[in-house]
């Protein structure tokens, strides 16, 4: 099965679009090995299977500035539809409407993808919050430097000379 597709080519077409993580159509269609308009009819036909927070359409403005980011989507610069994307949930069901051996075995791959993304963002924010925790420590330990130093300089410094005596008649 991992022979079809690598996961880590998988990983690099998941995008953040509108806060998700998404596929392309396009992308899903080579993965599963159908021309885009066979995988975009195939869920068409199947629209029940796919609300929108399974699929959605890019607006032309997103779709301008994906073209724009991406050299890989030059191709959709002069295309007049806009590109369907699916959340993790929308990619696992598009193989179920396309039903064939190999839909079947890249989905898995796809949902590994997915899973191993959302494990490198649970890892990056405890790392986050160690830095931070680590970072905290470092600021209440340099008050306390601050405090050696000052005493060091006090001890340092050379002791106060004793009062001169005055010459002549005191009062």
């Amino acid at each position: 099965m991992s022979n079809i597709v690598p996961v880590e080519r998988i990983e690099r077409t998941i995008l953040l679009i509108r806060g998700q993580k998404v596929m392309l159509d396009v992308d899903l269609a080579y993965l599963y090995g159908v021309p885009t308009k066979v995988f975009n009819q195939a869920v068409k036909r199947n629209k029940k299977r796919f609300p929108e927070n399974f699929m959605f359409q890019l607006t032309k403005e997103e779709k301008e500035e994906l073209v724009t980011n991406c050299d890989r989507f030059n191709r959709l610069k002069h295309s007049s539809s806009l590109p369907f994307v699916f959340t993790e949930h929308g990619a696992l069901m598009s193989a179920n409407v396309l039903n064939s051996e190999k839909a079947v075995d890249v989905s898995i791959l796809v949902v590994e993808a997915f899973v191993r993304l959302r494990q490198m963002a649970t890892t990056h924010k405890e790392l986050s919050r160690k830095v931070d925790e680590l970072e905290g420590r470092i600021d209440s330990q340099d008050e306390n430097i601050k405090i050696v130093f000052k005493t060091l300089r006090q001890l340092m410094a050379p002791p106060p000379l004793p009062p001169k005596r005055k010459i002549g008649f005191h009062q």
